[in-house]
Order: structure tokens, then sequence, then C-alpha cells
């Protein structure tokens, strides 16, 4: 006889479906309302109030912390350690921030389309000119006083521990003269880490920290803020610190 699954088994099967209807029946027409809407600030509103429902009908708390650190103009900095990291940030903060998100996301149907319409920015990953260019153009944008939200990381892996940050946002908000806001995103990777497409049962929490101000508006001064942001980061996500054990830049 084949053994039965026990309790749990079950539960954590029903929660991960539960998940991709929400995702089915929910998130994907919502993409396609929000892309559709006229004017951007329209469509992060949107945006913002579909990722708070979608995280609520996939059984996902969220606790946002923090928001009265969050300065009229600034650039949040944040650990990546899951695919709903976008989302988690997109239902946390103020539909005022657009998302630096790399370039290959544009080539996924309806995904790509969508996050354009919002005012994302993209930057290469492989391509050493195109990413000069990028660094540019988010500098412009930050000068500009748009609000930017970065994954320093560049990218999450199934291993817990935050890795190494690079620099090209940091250096956009010396040269811009814009703070940075530490953000610490726990519970995601427990959730839905990399290579995994069925959803978890587990909790979010989201904590914005204190704002910090580079100190003048050259290289040395936004490596030291990257330093700054990721010790604060790595202090509140309750993650080891990767770049501790050989992490590759």
């Amino acid at each position: 006889m084949p053994t039965p699954k026990s309790p749990s088994k079950s539960l954590n099967l029903l929660f991960s479906l539960r998940g991709w209807l929400a995702v089915l029946l929910f998130a994907i027409p919502s993409m396609v309302w929000v892309a559709i809407l006229p004017g951007r600030a329209r469509r992060r509103r949107w945006a913002r109030r579909c990722a708070r429902v979608l995280l609520r009908l996939m059984g996902i708390g969220l606790k946002v912390q923090g928001l009265a650190h969050l300065p009229e103009t600034c650039i949040v900095a944040a650990n990546h350690a899951s695919y709903l990291d976008g989302v988690i940030l997109t239902a946390a903060l103020p539909p005022r921030f657009g998302f630096v998100i790399k370039r290959e996301i544009t080539k996924v149907p309806l995904v790509g389309w969508m996050t354009q319409r919002v005012g994302s920015e993209f930057v290469e990953r492989f391509d050493k000119h195109g990413a000069r260019h990028d660094a540019s153009r988010l500098m412009r944008s930050a000068q500009r006083g748009d609000c930017l939200g970065i994954f320093p990381e560049g990218t999450f892996i199934a291993e817990p521990g935050l890795r190494v940050f690079h620099l090209g946002g940091f250096m956009a908000a010396a040269r811009a003269g814009l703070p940075v806001v530490p953000i610490a995103i726990r519970g995601a990777r427990s959730i839905l880490p990399a290579h995994c497409w069925m959803p978890r049962r587990g909790h979010l929490q989201v904590q914005v920290l204190p704002a910090i101000q580079p100190a003048a508006r050259n290289g040395d001064a936004a490596r030291k803020l990257r330093d700054e942001v990721r010790l604060q980061v790595l202090a509140h996500c309750g993650e080891p610190d990767h770049a501790r054990h050989g992490a590759p830049e």
C-alpha cells in the first residue's frame, strides 16, 4: 500500500496551490489592468494595491515597520532573497518609488510590459559598456529627484546570506546628494527561494531603517555609503554575512 501523505505535506501542497491560483486568477489580470491604465502615478498606485491584495490572497502576512524614516526623495536599498522581493517592496513602499531591475525582465511576457509601464529602470548585468550607460542614466534619474528602489546584491541564490553590494546605485545617490534608506526584508527566502516555484507558508517583515546621507559627491563617499547601508541591512535581515565566506563580488 502507498504511504499516505503526512498532514503537514498535504497542507503545504494546498498552500502552494492556493498561491498559484492567486497568481493565475488575480496577478495576471492585475498586471494587464495596471499596464493599460493612463498615467504613471495612477499605474503605480494600482500596482501597490494589487501587490497587497496578491499577498493576502496567497495567505502571506506582511508587516511593515519604519515608513516614517523615508525622506520625500531618496533611494532605498534592500536585501534580495526571493522572487517575491519586487512584489514585497511594491506592496510596502509608497507608490512614488520606481525600481531598478535587470534588463532580462523586459523579455518576460507581460511582466516586462507591466514593469516598463510603471516606470522601472532597467540595467545590464553582463555588458560592461551597457552597464556604464545605465549607471549614467540612473545618476540623471536620481539628480531629477526620482525615488528609486534597488537590490544592490544584483541577484539571489538559495543559500542564506547577504551578498556583496554593487556600487552603481550608491554612486548615483552620492553624485545626486540623495540619502539612501536601508531596508531589511525577512522571511522571503523561506517562502519562495531561488529555483523553487512552490510557495511555502510564512510571514514577511519589512523594516525601513533610518536614512544615511552621503558625505560627499565622489567615489569614496559612494563606497562608504554602500558599506554603511550594507552593515545596517546585515544587522536586521536575520541572515549571515555571505561575503565573509568567500562570496564573489
